[in-house]
């Protein structure tokens, strides 16, 4: 998009969750209006979006993207540049438990946001509007299933093993449809595993520390020798920035570092870092609190994905090593306490998910 102004508006779904919330600062530093929309669900938090940057030109719209007129009517309002689609729901072991959530949200939720987009495409937009309109899906790189020995490139097929991830996939083939019958300037960016500061404490990383810190066990599936590749969460907003300004309409971008490790050796590390920071009483080591339990149903064994790519393409490489990132992760859940208390107190306590028993 290196055609359109950077200072004209984004709309960003999702915006008040963990990875929306963080790519809208991205914005917001870069000088760029943002409507954030977000229904408030229950990993959804308003708290990540206070302290805005000084000065910065940002509207938040409670609203759930599977309302069609609603978005219709957004758009037609606010005339978006672009729309940057975060929304989902995005936690594998409660699709396990609720999968119909995540195909009414993630799938019914991304066609609706999709056609109300078209209309106003078509009917909102000048012929120079529509050459620089973009309409970005940010999907997962669960889409392809569990890897072999090689990791998967944009062109592999989809084989998910999830109900998550069979959300996403669908989601992802009504974006390509959009794009080849109706001509809609769609992209999409497959991430990696996400970490970082805000994360709901649901996820492997933030439960793993807060369970730590309250003397509880830390619990690893199977025999944790499941591989994923980890992103930090400033190199997931540059990577989807990059897609953004420069990614060709009707592609898809993976999104990786590289950096690619066992879930127990995460734990561990965790474990390490809790150690140096807040020792535990008594000099005992958090690692001796790791339980193994038995495995989720479906559990991928590996997720490797290719950036090549993007890297090529458009000029993007992760930055962050996990060893820095998790230490300025676990460094962030020390020094926020009081919002992650508040999150098990009110939401959710730590309580497994997804055992399909």
């Amino acid at each position: 998009m290196t055609s359109a102004p950077h200072m004209s508006t984004i709309l960003v779904t999702g915006a008040a969750g963990f990875i929306g919330s963080a790519f809208v600062r991205t914005l917001l530093n870069r000088g760029c209006p943002v409507i954030s929309v977000d229904k408030l669900s229950y990993a959804a938090d308003l708290r990540r979006l206070s302290n805005l940057p000084s000065g910065a030109r940002h509207r938040f719209v409670e609203a759930g993207v599977e309302d069609g007129a609603t978005m219709r009517a957004l758009l037609e309002d606010e005339k978006p540049r672009a729309i940057v689609h975060f929304a989902a729901e995005s936690h594998v072991d409660r699709s396990i438990d609720g999968p119909r959530a995540f195909l009414e949200n993630n799938t019914v939720g991304t066609f609706e946001l999709l056609d109300a987009c078209l209309g106003y495409f078509r009917d909102g937009l000048r012929a120079d509007q529509r050459r620089d309109f973009r309409f970005l899906h940010v999907s997962t790189d669960e889409v392809y299933g569990a890897a072999g020995e090689r990791a998967f490139t944009e062109a592999d097929a989809f084989l998910p093993n999830s109900p998550y991830a069979a959300s996403k996939a669908a989601a992802e083939t009504f974006v390509r449809a959009y794009f080849q019958t109706y001509g809609l300037p769609t992209l999409v960016a497959r991430p990696a595993n996400t970490y970082g500061p805000w994360q709901f404490p649901e996820k492997l990383i933030p439960l793993m520390i807060a369970r730590a810190l309250d003397g509880q066990s830390l619990p690893v599936y199977g025999d944790g020798k499941q591989r994923r590749e980890w992103l930090y969460l400033d190199d997931h907003c540059a990577g989807v920035a990059a897609v953004l300004d420069r990614g060709e309409p009707g592609k898809a971008y993976n999104l990786a570092g590289y950096e690619e490790a066992e879930n127990l050796s995460v734990v561990t590390a965790i474990c390490a870092e809790l150690d140096r920071l807040r020792p535990a009483a008594g000099g005992r080591g958090y690692a001796g609190q790791i339980r193994h339990v038995a495995d989720r149903p479906g559990h991928d064994r590996r997720y490797a994905i290719d950036p090549a790519l993007t890297a090529r393409e458009l000029g993007w490489r992760a930055a962050e090593p996990l060893e820095a990132g998790l230490r300025r992760t676990v460094a962030w859940y020390l020094e926020n306490e009081a919002w992650w208390r508040d999150v098990r107190a009110s939401r959710y306590d730590g309580e497994r998910l997804g055992a399909a028993e």
